[in-house]
């Protein structure tokens, strides 16, 4: 009968997976050691999650030894043979010892011997009492030597093995070192070829080594965070195969979040408790309870726990409590898509686990989809498309390379080509987790990302939603770089799309967004799409043109965010693909985002009003005025009317006081800039550069926020506005191309502060 213990632990799935069933076989006179040293070993082995078989006394009912016990020595990769005081006494033991030695020379068994109180030169000899129950053997079996021969062959060479002396040394202290060295040469073994640990090595040695250092006793929470399918368990579990057996207690607590859906968080407290105690049936009866079980139990012992995909504080709260919960030098991981929860709940550190670089991509696919580290030669192209769309995620790299396995060349091609129009399901279920954990106004936030604003720089969100970006980039979904570019994996953004695509897979015009130049084109052509649609994105690719009518937005009432791309040519600037040849009626007043580029028209409709725009962009336009008279415009924040030749003057800025970019650049028929603009003290970037036709700007400026002030190729421009106040944030100053003779004193004393901060 073999006992083997339940464990998360990877080394009991990497000891099966391996062709394996057991790591460990003990071998032991159950009358010399089975109470007391065998059984600690036993416990301590079953304890660090060893897979151990150890025989049971119902095995020896017959005189022959069992064949399921000959059966587990060949399915094992280590034997553990305790050599006791009357270990060659027993038949059964000298024959399972034989059976070991011939593993050991066949199938590369690792024999371990104990020499439990005895003398090693004994064993090795036969003297003492091995001397005397060889006598008896050859007694008894005058017809059958050449077994007691084999007998004493194979106790000669077991004992002549490094192995551990119990004389004058504590049991406790042999035992830990036996476990260290199993869990030595599993790593080593295991690590060179699982396919799963592709690129692994390098963050497994940045955790140990920054986070994860053993020699101080404080309890230390290490947090693992990053999206979904991009590691975090596989490193978590890697980590905890190197390094639990360092510990008193060690367990491996998986799919928390699942877990406590199908099962509740009682049951994890009980799974938990059942390792600490080791004891199969623990009865809790609620949280507060398990809680003060827990508390208890761990309080005086070092410990490595690993939880796993924890989405709750409610969960670490059951589980893990507080720091005090746990001995001195114990260690804790969480894996999270979360880092605030990572933070609420008090860990301190958290490694932000990373996709995998090209070549490492390339090799963990190539194991799920040819078995080895490598593609097929006539497979190499097709492999890098596959790499290339999975950008560095593990999860849609295992996934596509099984899919793939031993699938013809014809196979991969199509099955290529279905990605860019459906994405796998299994790997966007797994990522939508977090989406689905969101509430109503992040997840509009992040399916507006996803379909219109990865790459652009996060002013274009508005800064009332702050909060829920930042949410976002808790949960994994998006990151912002260090110049405010939005930004989220390829992977998510196709997931993002997806959802939108779902709510009505073949008619465009009943889902919310939409960015596909055909899509949206057939939904303004038909005049569709009142009710429902929010954004569009119409990027002309192509120079033909189309024509809509006047009532293509007409209907509109919630269009949100409106981008058109045109392809313009400077012969034609202003007719572009799009055009509205009865003019424009009506455009939405929610509209927060409007970029037009070629916007043939002169003026925007009269019942325009865009008191929520954040962004206006309407680059080689025909517009001649943006509005008359005074808007109300709060959430503005970007003015850019590049090249627009028809532009003559600008609006009234008076109550748009949170603009920070105006660009006006190549305006060459610009003559009269607003009074107002002179006010604007959130204004970081005045670009005039071009504006061949200006003759002056405002007598008086006080732009205190402004960095860069391009009037370059102003060439009618001849004086330097008066400044009201100073310009401490001024960085960039372009002149070129000016009459300008003269500045004025806070500018020159901006422009000495920078040439002396440059030459220090």
């Amino acid at each position: 009968m073999a006992f083997i213990p339940s464990s998360s632990s990877s080394s009991s799935s990497s000891s099966s997976s391996h062709g394996c069933k057991y790591e460990v076989f003990l071998s032991f006179r159950g009358e010399d050691t089975r109470t007391k040293f065998t059984d600690h070993l036993y416990s301590a082995l079953k304890r660090k999650g060893i897979s151990t078989f150890r025989d049971d006394e119902k095995l020896k009912q017959g005189t022959f030894i069992a064949p399921e016990l000959l059966k587990a020595i060949e399915e094992s990769r280590f034997a553990i043979v305790i050599l006791s005081r009357d270990y060659a006494s027993s038949r059964w033991c000298l024959t399972e010892l034989t059976k070991i030695v011939e593993c050991m020379e066949k199938t590369q068994l690792v024999v371990l011997p104990v020499f439990h109180y005895v003398d090693p030169s004994h064993v090795r000899n036969q003297r003492g009492t091995f001397a005397k129950a060889f006598a008896e053997h050859e007694e008894r079996l005058k017809n059958n030597i050449g077994s007691v021969q084999m007998w004493k062959a194979a106790l000669t060479k077991v004992a002549d093995l490094a192995g551990w002396d119990l004389n004058n040394r504590p049991e406790s202290i042999v035992i830990e070192e036996i476990i260290k060295r199993i869990f030595s040469e599993l790593n080593c073994k295991f690590s060179s070829v699982c396919e799963d640990l592709v690129g692994m090595d390098s963050c497994v040695e940045e955790m140990l080594d920054s986070y994860l250092s053993e020699g101080l006793d404080d309890v230390h929470f290490v947090g693992i965070c990053g999206m979904g399918g991009i590691g975090k368990t596989t490193l978590a579990q890697e980590i905890y195969k190197r390094i639990s057996h360092n510990y008193e207690v060690a367990s491996f607590i998986a799919n928390i979040r699942e877990e406590t859906k199908t099962r509740g968080l009682v049951s994890l407290q009980k799974q938990l408790l059942s390792k600490i105690l080791m004891e199969s049936e623990i009865n809790v009866w609620n949280i507060p309870e398990g809680i003060n079980l827990l508390r208890n139990a761990l309080s005086d012992k070092k410990v490595f726990i690993v939880f796993d995909d924890v989405d709750e504080d409610e969960q670490l709260g059951a589980l893990a409590g507080k720091h005090d919960w746990f001995g001195p030098g114990s260690r804790i991981i969480v894996t999270s898509r979360d880092s605030h929860l990572l933070k609420r709940c008090g860990v301190n550190d958290i490694y932000s686990a990373k996709g995998l670089s090209n070549d490492d991509a390339l090799q963990l696919f190539s194991w799920r989809a040819f078995n080895k580290p490598y593609p097929e030669e006539n497979y190499v192209n097709f492999s890098k498309g596959f790499v290339n769309y999975a950008q560095g995620l593990p999860l849609a790299l295992k996934v596509l390379g099984s899919l793939l396995f031993a699938k013809r060349i014809g196979e991969w091609k199509s099955a290529l080509d279905k990605l860019k129009e459906e994405p796998n399901k299994k790997i966007l279920d797994i990522l939508q987790i977090s989406f689905d954990g969101l509430t109503y106004m992040q997840k509009e936030l992040f399916l507006d990302i996803a379909c219109f604003f990865k790459g652009e720089n996060r002013d274009c969100i508005g800064d009332n939603l702050d909060y829920n970006i930042g949410v976002l980039m808790e949960k994994s979904l998006i990151t912002i770089s260090d110049d405010g570019t939005l930004w989220m994996h390829d992977m998510l953004q196709e997931m993002g799309q997806e959802i939108i695509r779902r709510q009505s897979p073949k008619e465009p015009s009943r889902r919310s967004r939409l960015w596909s130049y055909e899509d949206a084109l057939h939904v303004l052509k038909n005049n569709t799409g009142a009710e429902v649609v929010e954004s569009i994105t119409l990027i002309a690719t192509i120079e033909k043109v189309e024509n809509l009518s006047a009532e293509a937005f007409s209907n509109m009432k919630k269009l949100r965010l409106l981008k058109i791309h045109n392809t313009t040519h400077s012969k034609d600037l202003f007719r572009g693909n799009v055009q509205l040849l009865q003019g424009l009626s009506y455009l939405s007043n929610e509209l927060r985002f409007l970029e037009w580029h070629g916007y043939h028209l002169k003026f925007l409709p009269n019942n325009f009003q865009p008191n929520k725009l954040v962004k206006l962009i309407m680059c080689y336009s025909g517009i001649r005025q943006l509005w008359k008279g005074i808007m109300t415009l709060d959430e503005l924040k970007l003015i850019d009317l590049s090249y627009s030749q028809n532009l003559i003057e600008t609006p009234n800025f008076s109550r748009a006081p949170n603009l920070k970019k105006l660009i006006l650049r190549g305006c060459t028929r610009l003559s009269k800039i607003h009074a107002s603009l002179g006010n604007l003290k959130q204004l970081i970037e005045l670009n005039l550069n071009g504006c061949k036709s200006l003759k002056s700007l405002p007598n008086k400026i006080g732009l205190e926020g402004l960095e860069i002030f391009n009037l370059g190729g102003c060439s009618r421009l001849e004086k330097f506005p008066e400044i009201v106040g100073n310009m401490p944030h001024l960085s960039k100053l372009y002149l070129n191309k000016t009459p300008i003779k003269d500045l004025p004193f806070a500018v020159e004393h901006r422009i000495w502060e920078i040439l002396k901060a440059w030459r220090c």
